[in-house]
């Protein structure tokens, strides 16, 4: 019997401001056009002969996707902007970038068992782990998930995942989370460069424009501070964060393709596995040379260091799961949002300046991560409506040329005398 195959890529927290996400440039994903419902064919035709007004309508299924869309944009915006605030308050008291990282990539070790809960509430052929796991890791081969694999295909995105995760955080102590939010989503463009050169994809003018945005934004955003040294070390770390997140996702599509929701989750909690086993050795070498060091557990904050975690793990579940329930731009959409959030916040709770050039910068990253989203058949759906609206202008001279012609003769029956006959 044939199953679901619907396919994701796991990404890396290029998409999120700080853990690595599932979700890959290219991927494969039930296609379900994002443009707007076709016109129903005219409701009737009256007297003279004339067409009514063709009705724009959304499906049912259309309407579904939209407003399940609508909650996942509010999901990825909440929970990117939410972990990205509250690892800022986290530093305050715990100056620890790196721990913080590893820490939250653990709790990767949960896409699985949480998919595997998933499954067993949806699926009508229900299986156990243990034959659930074996079919997922044949994503990896036909014979499944040795420690070749293990070292050759997930030990390198778990080091990408890190280095992403980590950039991000130590930027966000440099510069406000504004500044780092909006940065960030210069990831997409890079990703769309990468794409091009290595994975030769569609050569598309729109996005070379888009790139060209995204990198005089971060030019005006370096120039907006001045040019000081906290400022530029800070917006390099996000670049670098950002082009860490680009090459994960384009070597993912490179290397291994895409995968199921199964797969995709089993290679997740892969990586936070990796994470435990050789990862862990680095916050304790830091702690003992004291460049990450605390003085007790007790004056850890472990209610910030958890919520963190929950937040940056539920945006990373629905950023690589929401694709099932709506429309993959409308959670990109979402990312974007997160920047006026963080902006709002850093208003009222830091000493940022919103100048002219910072504000202008903002825009036009936002305009280019926005052109990004625009599908490869934007040119076609943009050459139709045009000609829709053409032939819409011309019908409606038509139709009111028919009323005037019409009119005299009305006029003239009006104005016989009552004993004309």
């Amino acid at each position: 019997m044939k199953k679901h195959s619907a396919r994701v890529a796991p990404l890396s927290a290029c998409n999120s401001p700080v853990l690595t996400l599932t979700k890959v440039e290219g991927e494969e994903r039930p296609r379900d056009s994002p443009g707007p419902a076709e016109a129903q064919a005219p409701a009737g035709v009256e007297a003279g002969g004339r067409a009514s007004r063709r009705c724009w309508t959304c499906s049912p299924a259309q309407l579904k996707k939209i407003f399940w869309g609508v909650a996942v944009v509010l999901c990825v915006c909440s929970s990117w902007a939410g972990s990205t605030q509250l690892a800022k308050l986290t530093f305050r008291k715990f100056d620890a970038p790196f721990t913080l990282t590893w820490f939250a990539t653990n709790w990767n070790f949960l896409f699985f068992p949480l998919y595997y809960v998933g499954h067993v509430c949806k699926s009508t052929e229900k299986q156990s782990v243990k034959q659930r796991y074996r079919e997922c890791c044949r994503f990896f081969g036909d014979n499944g998930l040795t420690l070749k694999v293990f070292f050759t295909k997930a030990a390198p995105f778990g080091v990408l995942w890190t280095l992403t995760n980590y950039l991000y955080l130590h930027a966000i102590k440099k510069i406000n989370t504004t500044d780092v939010s909006v940065l960030f989503c210069c990831n997409k463009a890079f990703v769309f460069l990468l794409s091009w050169i290595v994975l030769r994809d569609r050569f598309m003018g729109v996005r070379i424009v888009a790139a060209i945005l995204a990198i005089a934004g971060i030019v005006m955003m370096t120039y907006a501070d001045g040019f000081h040294s906290h400022s530029v070390i800070g917006i390099a770390l996000v670049v670098a964060s950002a082009s860490m997140s680009a090459l994960y996702k384009v070597l993912f599509k490179l290397l291994l393709g895409s995968a199921k929701f199964g797969e995709a989750a089993l290679f997740l909690s892969i990586l936070g596995v990796f994470n435990i086993l050789f990862i862990t050795c680095i916050p304790i070498i830091l702690y003992f040379t004291k460049v990450e060091y605390w003085s007790s557990f007790d004056d850890i904050p472990w209610g910030n260091l958890c919520g963190f975690s929950v937040l940056l793990l539920t945006f990373n579940i629905v950023l690589n799961f929401g694709i099932a329930v709506t429309y993959p731009t409308l959670m990109s959409l979402g990312i974007v949002l997160s920047v006026p959030v963080n902006a709002v916040v850093d208003h009222y709770t830091s000493q940022i300046v919103f100048n002219g050039v910072r504000v202008i910068a903002i825009i036009i990253i936002g305009l280019g991560f926005l052109l990004l989203l625009l599908p490869e058949e934007w040119d076609v759906w943009l050459i139709k409506l045009l000609t829709r609206l053409k032939v819409r202008k011309k019908e409606e001279p038509a139709e009111g040329g028919a009323d005037l012609s019409s009119g005299p003769q009305s006029k003239n029956r009006r104005a016989r005398p009552s004993f004309a006959r």
